[in-house]
């Protein structure tokens, strides 16, 4: 059964990253970063090209540092340095801050179920995106 959907939802969701984003880039920049390293401070998915450069721009702050890995020569680790803990610091009061901004009258049963909502939506297009990418292979194989 199809429960009707309305795409304004969708739009909604957009403009609500899109204004987290513009926020976070402001911040950053006082700085004089980017949103993107903080992104590799805080530790999410970028693409590998993109991560290379963004951890070149840390390291020459001194923010991180490359160390090779002792059991594997082809591994770089990543070190966080003692300069990035303000760093981290204003990003954790960032997020904090954003978090309170956008919940705001807001009660916590409310949350939970957009939470909720948001959560089976990500799972959906995961999902979809693995049975697409197995279609996918099988027709490579089978081509």
């Amino acid at each position: 059964m199809q429960i009707g959907f309305d795409p304004e939802l969708l739009v909604l969701l957009y403009d609500v990253a899109r204004q987290m984003r513009t926020r976070a880039d402001q911040r950053a920049r006082t700085r004089g970063m980017t949103r993107a390293q903080w992104v590799i401070l805080a530790i999410v998915e970028v693409e590998p090209i993109t991560i290379g450069r963004l951890v070149d721009r840390l390291e020459a702050r001194g923010l991180l540092e490359r160390r090779s890995d002792p059991k594997d020569r082809r591994v770089w680790r990543l070190q966080l340095m003692p300069a990035a803990t303000p760093v981290l610091r204003e990003i954790k009061k960032y997020r904090a801050e954003l978090h309170e901004l956008m919940t705001a009258g807001l009660d916590p049963a409310t949350l939970r179920v957009m939470a909720d909502g948001l959560l089976r939506m990500k799972a959906n297009l995961a999902a979809e995106l693995r049975e697409s990418d197995a279609i996918r292979a099988s027709g490579a194989r089978n081509g």
